[in-house]
């Protein structure tokens, strides 16, 4: 979910990683986070898909974000409500006729930045053999694009979603979920995240874990030895 931006603490640390390369020895399972970290769609702490939003619509994206902040957003990013309907009463508070979906495919398509050096590692580690699953806060409709129109679906083993699961980063159940569905214990699980509290909470479980930023890619190779 993307409508509520990153905290500065969680800004601030993301510089901090918490391996020693490398790290592949005992590791089964990656768990990588999607915003920040395999879609690039985060800079100085803004999500870039709605630069373009007041314009394309005519209407400020702070006014769909007050549609999807507070309880409205913890609602929808653990599947309590839909948000088809969340964005339908923005829609029809603004007057915006075309309605929920031309909103929603504009967001979904405008947000969809894969980063190529990540494929080229889910690739990699894929090709040694190694499980990997997504990891991320999310509702399900978006969820279904990165799996199926992002392409992300044939290259993972899994999506494990706070829409889908119920409950979200940093929660300990998120984590708890992912340990129980692939039957790896915590300490053969790596985590990379680009959130201080994810790491920590993930970290707090025995897993390994990786504070991702947006120049920590050389770092994160190391770990996983492809350089």
């Amino acid at each position: 979910m993307c409508p509520v931006k990153p905290d500065a603490a969680s800004l601030a640390g993301r510089a901090a990683h918490d391996i020693s390369p490398p790290m592949t020895q005992d590791l089964q399972l990656i768990a990588w986070d999607f915003d920040g970290v395999l879609n690039r769609n985060i800079v100085n702490g803004r999500f870039v898909w709605a630069d373009g939003f007041g314009a394309d619509f005519g209407h400020p994206f702070s006014s769909l974000q007050a549609y999807l902040s507070g309880d409205t957003f913890e609602a929808i990013v653990t599947g309590r409500r839909d948000l088809r309907d969340a964005v339908g009463a923005w829609t029809r508070d603004v007057g915006f006729a075309p309605g929920p979906d031309v909103v929603l495919d504009y967001w979904f398509a405008q947000d969809s930045l894969a980063d190529p050096d990540m494929w080229a590692r889910l690739d990699a580690m894929r090709a040694r053999g190694l499980r990997q699953v997504i990891a991320t806060n999310n509702e399900d409709r978006r969820c279904t694009y990165i799996e199926q129109e992002m392409g992300f679906g044939p290259r993972i083993d899994g999506m494990f979603s706070s829409g889908r699961m119920g409950v979200r980063k940093p929660d300990a159940g998120f984590f708890e979920i992912i340990e129980r569905e692939t039957g790896v214990p915590p300490s053969a699980i790596l985590l990379v995240d680009d959130t201080g509290e994810n790491i920590a909470a993930a970290r707090a479980r025995g897993w390994k874990t990786f504070h991702y930023s947006e120049t920590a890619g050389p770092d994160l190779d190391k770990c996983l030895s492809l350089s």
